[in-house]
C-alpha cells in the first residue's frame, strides 16, 4: 500500500533565467552549453508583410487643421454677431422688404351735368425684379435677352431698353417698371406665358423660366369715352400719369390725389402677408372735377366748325359758346382735333386749345369795341351822320373798306351795319381833341373789355394776345386797331367782349370750372368770378340794337346768322392773317361773334375760322351759318323760349 503523508508534495524545481550580461561584456556558452539561435528566416512560400508607420503625427496634423477652421469660424461669428451686427441686420432688411408705390386713383372729370369726359380704368405697371435674372439665379448669362425678347411684342417697347431695364448698372436693385398702365389683357398674356414656361421647366431641366422675375402693380389708365370731343379743352395725361395739356394739367393735382406706399416682406418676389415690420400708406383719390361745358353743345360746335373747316379747306377753327349771365363756357371747340387715347397718331400740330393758345388778328369783329367807347364817351349816338368816302387819308396811309363804293352817307348804327372801316376811323377820332388823346381813350377801353390781359381762365398756355402801349403805337397802328388790326386777341377774349355786353356791360370773368367732389363725396363750388362794370347798361343796350342791325338789315354782312323766332345781335368779321410760319400776311381770319335773344341775352357765340382757301373767306358768309347752326342748337338745348316782336329798326342811312 501506498503511505500517505500529510506532508506537502515537493514542488518541481524550474531554473532560473540566466543573467544578462553586463553591457560592453560578451556571454561566453558554458561546458555543454548549446550554441545560440539566430534570427528565424522567412519560411519558402511565406508572404511579405508591410509594416505601417506611427498614425499619432497624422492625427495631431489633423487636429491642429481643424481647431484652425474652428477658430475663423468663431472669429467671424462674432465679427457678424457682434462688431457689425448693425450693418449686416440693414442689409438683411434690405434685401428682404420690398417697398412699392399704391397709385392714387385719378378723378373724373365730367360735363355740367354729370357725364364723364374722362374717367380712369383698370391698369397694370409690368415692374421686375432684375436680380432674379442675374446668371447665379438662372444658370445662364443671357436671362434678360431672353425676357425682353419675350416681351417686347406685348409690351410694344424697344427690346434693348428692356434689356437695359433688366441688367440696371446698380446690381443690387430690386426694382424696375418695365412699363407703365398697362391693360388687363396685356398682363393676362404675360401672365399665361410665365405659366407656360413655369410648366415647361418642371419637366425640363435644360429649360428656364426667364419670366419669373416679372410682376405686376394694379395702378389705372386715363380713358376718354367721347375720344376726340372736347379734347383740347380735357388734355391728356402723358405715361407717367401726369397731366400733360388743359385742365388734366391745370387741375394736375387735385385730380392726381396723393399716392401711397406699401412696404412688405417678401421671399422669391411674392408676398408675404405674415411677416412683421410690414407697413402701408393707402393712397388718397384724386378729386372729381365738374365742368362748365355741356356735352350736347360742345357735340354741336365741335360738329359744325369741323365741318366747315373741311368745307372751306382751312387750316383750323374753333367755337366758343358762353352763357352771358354767369360768364360759364358752355362749350369751346377746335377742329382739326385729336384723340387723347391715342397720341402717337395725333397731328403734333393739333394738340393744345387754339381757341384760348392762338393770337390772331379780330377784324371787324372788334369794331363793337370802337362804337362802345364812343357811346361811352357821348361823342356820337347811332344816328349821328358819318360821311364815308371810298378812300381817307391818314398819316402816310391810304385807307378803304373791304369794297369799292361811292360816298357813304351813313349813320354810326350805318357804320357798325355795313363795317366801315373808314366810318371807324372817323368816329373814334372824335374821342380827343388830338389823335394821341383819342388812341389813349380807345387804348383804356380795351384793356377795360380784357384786351391784353389773360381772359381768367387760367388755361395752360393760353395768350394774352398783342395791345401795345398806346404811345408806341404806329401811324398805321393809331387808324387800324380801331377796326380790329394791329391788334391781336385769343378767341375767348373776343367771346367775352360780347357777352360784356350782352350782360348789360358788365364783365364777368369766364369760367370752366364749376367746382370739385372730393373723396370723401362734397361737392365743393368753384369760386365766384369777377366781376367789372365797363359800360353802362344803357351803352350795352345801344350797342345789342345796334348789332341787331348787322343781322337784320338787308344791307347789313350777317344775314346769314338769321334765326327764326329770336332777335339776334351779332357782327361779322374779316381781318388780314399773319401767317404763323412767316410772320407776314398771308390769307384771312374769317370771322362772326354775337348773342341772341338780343332782347333778353342768354347766350354768346364767337367762331373763327383761319386761311380759308375755297369758296368765300368771308366772315359773314362762312362763320355766319355755323353761328346760326350752334346758337339754334344751344338755345333749343336749354329751352330759351322765342322773343317778342323787334323794335323800330335803327337807320342805316341818312339823306344828306
Amino acid at each position: 500500500m501506498t503511505e500517505v503523508s500529510d506532508r506537502e508534495p515537493p514542488r518541481r524545481r524550474v531554473p532560473a533565467p540566466a543573467r544578462s550580461a553586463r553591457p560592453g561584456t560578451v556571454r561566453r556558452p558554458g561546458p555543454g552549453a548549446r550554441p545560440a539561435r539566430g534570427p528565424a528566416g522567412p519560411r519558402p512560400g511565406a508572404p511579405k508583410v508591410i509594416r505601417l508607420g506611427s498614425p499619432r503625427p497624422r492625427l495631431r496634423l489633423i487636429g491642429v487643421a481643424l481647431t484652425l477652421v474652428l477658430l475663423a469660424f468663431v472669429v467671424r461669428l462674432f465679427q457678424v454677431q457682434a462688431v457689425d451686427a448693425s450693418t449686416y441686420a440693414g442689409k438683411a432688411e434690405q434685401n428682404r422688404y420690398v417697398g412699392q408705390v399704391l397709385a392714387a386713383e385719378r378723378g373724373e372729370i365730367t360735363d355740367r351735368n354729370g357725364v364723364a369726359l374722362a374717367t380712369s380704368e383698370d391698369a397694370y405697371d409690368i415692374t421686375a425684379d432684375p436680380t432674379m435674372f442675374a446668371p447665379d439665379e438662372l444658370e445662364i448669362g443671357d436671362g434678360p435677352e431672353q425676357a425682353a425678347a419675350l416681351l417686347a411684342p406685348i409690351l410694344g417697347t424697344d427690346q434693348e431698353a428692356l434689356v437695359k431695364k433688366l441688367r440696371p448698372e446698380n446690381e443690387a436693385l430690386r426694382y424696375v417698371k418695365l412699363a407703365g398702365r398697362q391693360t388687363p389683357q396685356v398682363w393676362n398674356q404675360i401672365k399665361e406665358l410665365k405659366r407656360a414656361l413655369a410648366k415647361k421647366a418642371e419637366h425640363d431641366d435644360s429649360t428656364v423660366n426667364v419670366l419669373a422675375g416679372v410682376f405686376s402693380v394694379p395702378t389705372s389708365k386715363r380713358v376718354y369715352p367721347n375720344t376726340e370731343l372736347a379734347a383740347g379743352i380735357l388734355g391728356w395725361v402723358n405715361a407717367e400719369g401726369e397731366g400733360g395739356g388743359g385742365i388734366e394739367l391745370q387741375l394736375d393735382k387735385r385730380l392726381a390725389g396723393e399716392d401711397g406706399k406699401i412696404r412688405y416682406a417678401q421671399s422669391g418676389g411674392r408676398l408675404v402677408p405674415t411677416a412683421g415690420g410690414s407697413t402701408e400708406t393707402p393712397a388718397v383719390p384724386g378729386s372729381d372735377i365738374e365742368l362748365t361745358i355741356h356735352r350736347d353743345i360742345q357735340w354741336a360746335a365741335q360738329n359744325a366748325i369741323s365741318e366747315q373747316v373741311e368745307k372751306s379747306a382751312a387750316d383750323r377753327g374753333y367755337v366758343i359758346v358762353q352763357d352771358t349771365r354767369t360768364g360759364e363756357v358752355l362749350a369751346m371747340a377746335n377742329a382739326p382735333g385729336f384723340d387723347p387715347n391715342n397720341l402717337s397718331e395725333a397731328d403734333p400740330g393739333a394738340l393744345g386749345n387754339a381757341a384760348v393758345q392762338d393770337a390772331f388778328e379780330p377784324g371787324s369783329t372788334a369794331k363793337v369795341l370802337s362804337m362802345a367807347a364812343v357811346l361811352e364817351e357821348n361823342v356820337a349816338t347811332p344816328g349821328t351822320h358819318v360821311v364815308v368816302p371810298n378812300r381817307l387819308h391818314r398819316g402816310d396811309r391810304l385807307f378803304k373798306d373791304d369794297i369799292d363804293h361811292p360816298t357813304w352817307y351813313l349813320t354810326l348804327n350805318g357804320v357798325l351795319a355795313k363795317s366801315s372801316n373808314i366810318g371807324t376811323i372817323l368816329a373814334t377820332g372824335q374821342l380827343g381833341k388830338t389823335q394821341a388823346q383819342a388812341n389813349k381813350v380807345l387804348y383804356d377801353y380795351l384793356r377795360k373789355f380784357g384786351l391784353g390781359s389773360h381772359s381768367g381762365l387760367g388755361f395752360p398756355g393760353e395768350t394774352k394776345g398783342i395791345l401795345a402801349p398806346p404811345d408806341t403805337w404806329s401811324t398805321s397802328q393809331q387808324y387800324t386797331i380801331p377796326f380790329g388790326q394791329g391788334v391781336s386777341v385769343n378767341a375767348m377774349q373776343a367771346a367775352s367782349v360780347y357777352s360784356t355786353i350782352a350782360n348789360g356791360g358788365v364783365r364777368i370773368e369766364p369760367t370752366l370750372v364749376r367746382g370739385s367732389k372730393g373723396p370723401d363725396g362734397r361737392f365743393t363750388p368753384a369760386p365766384k368770378p369777377e366781376r367789372t362794370r365797363v359800360v353802362s347798361e344803357k351803352t350795352a343796350k345801344t350797342l345789342a340794337r345796334m348789332l341787331e342791325s348787322v343781322v337784320d338789315d338787308e344791307e347789313g354782312t350777317g344775314t346769314k346768322a338769321r334765326i327764326p323766332g329770336y332777335r339776334v345781335a351779332g357782327k361779322t368779321g374779316t381781318a388780314n392773317r399773319v401767317d404763323p410760319a412767316t410772320g407776314k400776311y398771308h390769307g384771312y381770319t374769317s370771322s362772326f361773334a354775337g348773342f341772341a335773344p338780343a332782347d333778353k341775352p342768354r347766350i354768346t357765340v364767337y367762331c373763327v375760322i383761319q386761311n380759308a382757301t375755297e369758296g368765300s373767306y368771308f366772315g359773314g358768309q362762312i362763320c355766319g351759318p355755323v353761328y346760326k347752326q350752334v346758337m339754334e342748337f344751344a338755345l333749343k338745348t336749354l329751352q330759351v323760349p322765342p322773343t317778342g316782336a323787334a323794335p323800330a329798326a335803327l337807320p342805316v342811312t341818312f339823306t344828306p
